[in-house]
């Protein structure tokens, strides 16, 4: 299931953004259920990406690869990742008390701005676009942008 060199530059983002959804899908789920992240991950892998979730409706297909990366470098780099958002935080609002499924598209984002060459800008934009997905009514893609955006400039200065 890893990404075929024949698909389309287009098809290849796509499934990028789906792997991104479901690490935060599952990064949710692990601290949810308390299961591990091999556990969680052959779930995803095995019933989520690209499932038939209805009658003729699929769920995406992600990039195994990413999906993978991301939640193995965002249980590896918990503590740095989490250190790094609530710095970008406000001080009355430490990542323990914010909305479990924001943090951990804080975690999977930290992820990437940490252990992969992404460039910070597209991480950022991306993970905006999955805080849309979940709170498509809600200021959280803002919030989302400026926390990202202070925690990328961390992580990676010499992007900005």
């Amino acid at each position: 299931m890893t990404t075929d060199p024949a698909l389309s530059g287009n098809r290849k983002r796509q499934m990028k953004s789906a792997a991104r959804l479901y690490a935060v899908q599952a990064l949710f789920q692990m601290e949810h259920s308390g299961q591990s992240s091999d556990t969680v991950s052959e779930e995803f892998l095995d019933f989520r990406f690209g499932a038939e979730v209805d009658e003729g409706v699929d769920m995406a297909e992600g990039d195994v690869d990413l999906f993978r990366k991301l939640l193995d470098d965002a249980v590896s780099w918990q503590a740095k990742i989490d250190q790094m958002t609530d710095r970008a935080l406000v001080a009355k609002w430490p990542i323990a008390r914010i909305d479990p499924t924001l943090r951990a598209l804080f975690r999977a984002a930290g992820a990437e701005l940490v252990q992969s060459d992404t460039p910070p800008k597209v991480v950022i934009m991306e993970y905006v676009d999955v805080a849309k997905a979940f709170y498509p009514d809600g200021k959280e893609s803002k919030f989302v942008n400026a926390v990202l955006d202070h925690m990328a400039r961390e992580a990676r200065p010499e992007a900005f």
